[in-house]
């Protein structure tokens, strides 16, 4: 039984990998590619850890430092380079009726 829960895991996971690629191919901007992509590859990492959790019942202490790490440094590393790609390539404008905007626009 846990090993069929672990193939059920392992192919969610791999289809949300599937799901991140094309993301990657489908969203209009960076920063919307970045978003598609981290999200569905961090979930997608765990549910393969998981499935793997299952098959080596032993590993499972090693699994969940690994997974922590993917929870931890994911998320960060895509908001440090969201923020970076923002503050590049990004003008921030003022429009004229004062409200805040930015242009999409290479500078």
């Amino acid at each position: 039984m846990l090993v069929f829960i672990g193939y059920i895991l392992g192919f969610l996971g791999v289809a949300l990998f599937f799901i991140s690629g094309i993301g990657l191919l489908r969203m209009p901007d960076t920063l919307t590619r970045m978003q598609a992509a981290t999200k569905a590859s961090t979930l997608g990492s765990l549910l393969v850890i998981l499935a793997i959790a299952c098959f080596e019942p032993q590993w499972t202490f090693k699994l969940i430092v690994l997974a922590v790490f993917i929870l931890i440094t994911n998320p960060i590393s895509s908001s440090l380079l969201a923020m970076t790609t923002y503050k590049r390539f990004y003008k921030h404008v003022v429009n004229t009726s004062g409200a805040d905007a930015f242009k999409g626009e290479e500078k």
